[in-house]
């Protein structure tokens, strides 16, 4: 009788994922992104006022797994304006870096940029399967944001009868 080494590599040891830790750092950085928000609102109001514009609307869309901002208008009183070319200091944490990023923006860009973020805090997956549509409101005035939110669902009802 022959003896021969097995040729199969011993099975590997189960993986050892602490789920706990995950959603703790995730709660973390979340935490630090909203510390981050005050400031940010802070300095797209004081832009935005210095600019003269009163509020801006941002209308978006989703469905079928994409989304998007359809369009963002600025407003002085009742009169479309175009947004000045100032740009605003604008503070954000990176994936790859756990230091604040101090990122230069137009205001413009930083209302965007704000509208994705409260869509995404408070409806994820907006753009998903039969979609969202809505619209902000920055009322710089009231230094306040406004959201109208509208969810799309496909809805089935069930009636039996008997004769």
């Amino acid at each position: 009788m022959n003896m021969t080494e097995p040729t199969l590599a011993p099975p590997m040891a189960p993986p050892t994922v602490d789920m706990a830790q995950i959603f703790a750092a995730h709660a973390a950085r979340a935490a630090r992104i909203e510390a981050l928000r005050p400031g940010n609102k802070d300095r797209l109001f004081d832009g935005l006022t210095a600019a003269g514009i009163t509020h801006v609307t941002v209308t978006f869309d989703g469905a079928g797994d994409s989304g998007q901002i359809e369009s963002i208008g600025a407003w002085s009183g009742e009169t479309a304006v175009e947004f000045p070319a100032t740009e605003i200091a604008y503070a954000a944490l990176t994936w790859d870096a756990p230091e604040v990023e101090m990122r230069s923006l137009s205001l413009e860009d930083v209302v965007e940029q704000l509208a994705y973020d409260f869509l995404s805090d408070t409806h994820g997956g907006w753009e998903n399967n039969d979609g969202a549509w809505g619209e902000f409101c920055f009322d710089a005035a009231a230094r306040c944001i406004h959201l109208e939110f509208n969810e799309r669902f496909t809805s089935s009802e069930l009636y039996t009868h008997d004769f």
